[in-house]
């Protein structure tokens, strides 16, 4: 599996704190067959004037002097697109996926349909490929919305865990698989518990294998390589199966 939203970068944002910390975790995800990761500490546009913060670079230095060499160490950021982008942020270092053309965005959370689809669309102008990163947090990510931000050239990136909680941001997740319009997923992890691993065995015991294969290996590899992804078929998941599936995972609420 590759994930390619992580704040295991140490020290430098509000996920992992120390080398110790992100390493417990990348060998957590070493065991559950993460082959590969993306480091994507938080970052905004009403920063970009300042480039990478060096201590971004120093972390990553240490961090990959004891890393796992079974997990292949990327880096990019998670862009809050808090202003008006630039027109030329891919000329700016350092921002997307593993040095691809795909660059890992959110957004404030009371941001509004037409707003986000402009955002996004200036990202897809300047010549990058927009992951929204979690859109099952946004009230506003109906299946018609999300649906519109793909149109613009988006791809969107659901939560792993998210999947199996409750109403709220699990229900917008699964109707985002219900409609195929998922991407890729991944686990946000932030020095805690949260494994790519734990969304893939869900969809699998719920009947998606080829979709899991889709939306955690294949094309998050197609994303790093820059090649097309695949679109993922649709996957109801029913309310039912889906509290059986939470036992059988040992993540009841």
């Amino acid at each position: 599996m590759i994930d390619l939203h992580s704040h295991l970068l140490p020290g430098v944002d509000d996920g992992s704190k120390s080398v110790k910390q992100s390493l417990q975790v990348l060998d957590a995800m070493r065991e559950a067959g993460v082959t590969a990761i993306c480091l994507t500490p938080h970052h905004s546009v009403g920063r970009l004037a300042g480039g990478i913060p060096a201590s971004h670079e120093a972390a990553f230095v240490a961090l990959s002097a004891a890393a796992p060499k079974e997990i292949v160490l990327h880096r990019g950021v998670e862009l809050m697109l808090d202003r008006p982008v630039p027109p030329d942020i891919r000329d700016l270092p350092g921002l997307t996926l593993g040095g691809s053309r795909h660059i890992l965005v959110e957004f404030t959370s009371q941001v509004a349909i037409p707003a986000a689809a402009n955002a996004l669309h200036q990202i897809v102008q300047a010549g990058l490929i927009p992951v929204l990163a979690h859109p099952e947090r946004y009230r506003a990510a109906s299946p018609q919305a999300v649906a519109q931000w793909k149109a613009v050239g988006a791809l969107m990136q659901v939560d792993a865990n998210t999947l199996l909680t409750g109403r709220g941001r699990g229900q917008r997740a699964r109707e985002l698989l219900a409609y195929g319009l998922a991407d890729i997923i991944a686990a946000d992890n932030h020095g805690d518990s949260r494994l790519i691993g734990t969304g893939y065995r869900f969809l699998c015991e719920a009947g998606g294998p080829s979709q899991a294969d889709l939306l955690a290996r294949k094309n998050p590899a197609a994303i790093l390589a820059d090649e097309p992804i695949t679109p993922v078929p649709p996957l109801a998941i029913k309310t039912g199966l889906m509290d059986k599936l939470k036992q059988i995972l040992g993540q009841e609420e």
